[in-house]
């Protein structure tokens, strides 16, 4: 059974990092040298992309993690058989069934036998997956799973917590990116001064401590109402930041900078807001009206600030006069040569491409609009789109391969298998490439067709990015920098 669990656990893995990697982009990892090699450890995380999570965190560390998920997945044998083999605990929350509570101890029995082996098990103490950028009230549970059993080894089996935080750019959109953000690991054993007799202060207060470091690796928005404010600050302003800021001081990797700076953005609209209502009040009915006629104009942000880089280009473009138009249509004809060449190049190769994923790519999208319940939330996306493509996209190839050497021999449908996952990805980013131009192009005619109201557009967005820049230095730079996590 050891066996047959291992080929089982790193078949999977190896079928989910496969996947994972066609399907993100990129998957930054931080600070991975913090996760123990060796004994027992509790990974505690935000819990912002519902299964995914757990995919995402198992791929990321070389050692196995052995994860605690809904009873609700084991309802179906199959499912369960795979989810047993490949070490998924079972665990039952009140929501789940309720008459049946007692295997909660039963649950964390089943932990415990995993971290007395020495291994690590994975668990998301918010309890529930959710698209807000807040960390939900963390649980008791993983604190008093930790306690409980370093106490039944007198605080001599050395579990260690190690927080995590995921941050996903768009967890909706196909090649987007992920970052996995690793903090410094806890050792169970300093919270047990005092434990059993002081058994609930132990775990109240290491869950507020597992509470603090999951808050500084994640985007965390106390007040949500602020959401909106943060978001549109960081999409006008995030490129000025990564200029003399006062927050990095080092050189990261993109997606740690980042987050770094979208924290920074959050603690400084939290400062303004407290300290300046006025001028957040100002801001925001600013932003509305910003945003009103942006929508009116039907266009994008990311549209207007391109237009604003052509009128930077070509600074006619702010005259209201009729030989405005001239160098616009000719920036327009400019950009479509450009466009052209790698355009007519590269369609051939787009199209073999969308021609063999047509229909598993029609497979996932009727399994997103199915199973996902987009209507509620994004967080079942990038899950149903994993595992709908892992049952498509692999039968099919198999089958086109298949097919391909039957007729035409090894030589053939080997190179015919290397280039379906090539011309796919080819074929993805021909339509987001085209989709981009179209966008250009569209905010150039508006340019052409309403240049008086795209002027007042762009002066808007000026005026917003000043009330920022103006901001941004009446923030003292202490306010911008998290606690500093205190050493256990």
């Amino acid at each position: 059974m050891r066996v047959s669990l291992n080929i089982a656990y790193r078949l999977g893995r190896w079928v989910l990092r496969a996947a994972l990697g066609f399907y993100f982009a990129r998957i930054e990892r931080f600070h991975g040298e913090r996760v123990p090699a060796t004994g027992p450890v509790l990974f505690t995380s935000n819990h912002p992309n519902s299964v995914a999570d757990a995919f995402v965190i198992g791929t990321s560390v070389p050692r196995k993690v052995n994860f605690v998920a809904t009873v609700r997945l084991f309802q179906i044998a199959p499912i369960r058989w795979l989810l047993t083999q490949c070490g998924v605990i079972a665990i039952n929350r009140v929501k789940d069934d309720a008459r049946a509570m007692r295997t909660v101890r039963d649950s964390f029995e089943a932990c415990y036998r995993v971290l007395e082996k020495g291994e690590a098990v994975g668990i998301f103490p918010e309890g529930i997956t959710h698209d807000d950028p807040q960390l939900k009230s963390v649980k008791t549970g993983a604190a008093r799973m930790a306690l409980e059993l370093e106490h039944r080894h007198g605080g001599k089996l050395g579990l260690q917590l190690v927080p995590v935080g995921l941050t996903f750019s768009a967890k909706e959109r196909y090649r987007s990116e992920v970052l996995v953000n690793f903090g410094e690991p806890i050792r169970a054993a300093a919270f047990l001064d005092g434990y059993p007799e002081r058994k609930h202060d132990c775990i109240r207060t290491l869950t507020g401590e597992m509470e603090h470091r999951i808050e500084t690796l994640i985007l965390h928005v106390p007040k949500l109402e602020q959401a909106r404010v943060i978001e549109a600050v960081k999409r006008l302003y995030l490129d000025r930041l990564f200029v003399g800021n006062r927050v990095i001081h080092e050189p990261v990797p993109p997606r740690v900078g980042e987050l770094l700076l979208t924290q920074a953005i959050a603690r400084a609209v939290e400062f303004t807001c407290e300290h300046h209502p006025e001028r957040a009040t100002d801001f925001v009915t600013r932003l509305d009206q910003y945003e009103r006629r942006l929508k009116r104009l039907n266009l994008s942000d990311a549209e207007l600030e391109s237009l604003k880089l052509q009128t930077d280009r070509d600074p006619v473009l702010f005259s209201h006069a009729s030989p405005a138009l001239f160098p616009t249509t000719g920036s327009l004809i400019g950009r479509s040569l450009v466009w052209a060449v790698p355009g007519v190049l590269l369609f051939p190769v787009a199209a073999y491409g969308w021609v063999h994923r047509l229909l598993p790519i029609m497979i996932v999208d009727w399994a997103i609009q199915r199973f996902a319940e987009t209507s509620t939330n994004r967080t079942r996306v990038t899950t149903t789109a994993l595992l709908a493509g892992i049952l498509s996209f692999g039968p099919w190839y198999g089958l086109l391969i298949a097919l391909c050497h039957a007729i035409l021999g090894w030589p053939v449908s080997l190179i015919y298998g290397l280039s379906l996952p090539v011309a796919g990805l080819v074929a993805h980013y021909y339509a987001r490439g085209a989709h981009r131009f179209a966008a250009a192009v569209r905010s150039t005619l508006v340019m052409i067709r309403a240049p008086i109201a795209a002027h007042r557009l762009l002066r808007m967005r000026e005026a917003l990015i000043a009330q920022i820049q103006a901001a941004r230095w009446e923030v003292p730079a202490q306010a911008l920098t998290s606690d500093p996590v205190k050493s256990q």
